[in-house]
């Protein structure tokens, strides 16, 4: 039997005037890590001690067996191998693309064949000839994850990279962070306080808070905690894995979940490809009977397990469909009206779907 990859494993501490990280987490070697958390939880300043970038900081670092840090060893950011793309592209602007990726892969000194894998992958092709003062905010954040990935890292630690973007260069960069952690077996550190990026891109989660990790482990089994502050935003949500079916030719998917088949509108992927979906709690109402005289065509059968009030008046409900978690926001009138209490059997109405592609 094949023995599984070592993983990364760290303790890091930093002291400063106002703020202490003391950070302990073990992480796979594979996949995405996202480190959330609100401004000032310490989410840069791990990543910076991560890559070295932190001469102050204290610890152990270990990953794949390889020790990076601890008390008798500190390897230089330059000898850590950790690729690192920070929320401003920080291209070299007298170099155009093609010298700017040349500049990280040469010191590399990795294979040629390399270089021309990732050009081709981030479709870093019709830029080349390009300075980077001619290139949009994507296209930018694509060649720098292009220099840093040309020096074959053993980590890629990303620091908020699609802050600076409008939504729509947003959606341009996710594919390809996508298929790196596809294609590649490459570990990502994503350090983001935007929870649409952690929802669509972590496998495993970092809630930091403080300085501190408040929680870590299986992305799903974090986002999906009713008793973590995720659960309280207004923008609290389920996140729900799932098989697609078949798609309407309208722009409407079928998709097999654990609490039956839901529509949502995305793109036509092939039947049986594996996709994520994002059910916010404010698109979730309950029902005591199945309606089908309504517009809602996600009506799946619940119990409800738990109601908690929350800060604007309304309540909150815990919902188990089929063994999965559901989130739903009622007023009190509601919940009275229907007489909801623990253990009742409801029918949960989803209006909206977010398909994360």
């Amino acid at each position: 039997m094949t023995e599984p990859a070592p993983g990364i494993e760290l303790r890091l501490q930093l002291r400063r005037t106002n703020f202490a990280l003391d950070v302990a987490l073990s992480l796979p070697a594979q996949g995405v890590a996202v480190v959330f958390g609100p401004s000032g939880s310490g989410k840069s300043t791990l990543l910076r001690a991560i890559a070295g970038l932190e001469p102050a900081a204290r610890g152990e670092l270990r990953i794949g067996g390889e020790t990076w840090q601890d008390a008798h060893v500190r390897l230089p950011p330059h000898r850590r191998r950790a690729g690192v793309v920070f929320q401003h592209a920080a291209l070299l602007p007298h170099l155009s693309v093609h010298d700017n990726l040349r500049y990280g892969w040469r010191r590399a000194g990795a294979p040629t064949s390399v270089m021309q894998e990732w050009i081709d992958k981030l479709a870093l092709g019709p830029l080349l000839a390009r300075p980077p003062a001619t290139l949009s905010g994507g296209e930018r954040q694509r060649v720098a994850l292009g220099r840093a990935l040309v020096c074959q890292p053993r980590w890629l630690l990303l620091d908020e990279p699609l802050s600076a973007l409008d939504a729509e260069r947003r959606a341009e960069i996710l594919p390809y962070l996508e298929a790196i952690r596809r294609e590649t077996r490459i570990p990502l550190l994503y350090v983001t306080h935007a929870v649409e990026e952690a929802t669509r891109l972590a496998d495993h989660l970092v809630l930091l808070e403080a300085g501190r990790v408040r929680i870590a482990g299986p992305a799903l089994e974090v986002l999906n905690r009713s008793d973590l502050p995720l659960a309280l935003r207004d923008d609290a949500a389920s996140v729900i894995e799932a098989s697609v079916l078949g798609h309407d030719g309208h722009g409407l998917l079928r998709l097999d979940t654990p609490a039956g088949t839901l529509h949502a509108h995305g793109p036509a992927h092939p039947a049986g490809t594996r996709v994520r979906l994002r059910v916010q709690a404010r698109d979730v109402s309950v029902a005591l009977s199945a309606h089908a005289d309504t517009s809602v065509l996600n009506i799946v059968p619940a119990v409800l397990q738990a109601l908690s009030p929350l800060p604007n008046g309304q309540l909150q409900l815990q919902l188990q469909a089929g063994g999965l978690p559901l989130l739903a926001r009622v007023s009190h009138q509601s919940a009275l009206r229907l007489q909801l209490r623990e253990g009742l059997a409801v029918w949960a109405q989803i209006k909206s779907v977010a398909l994360l592609v």
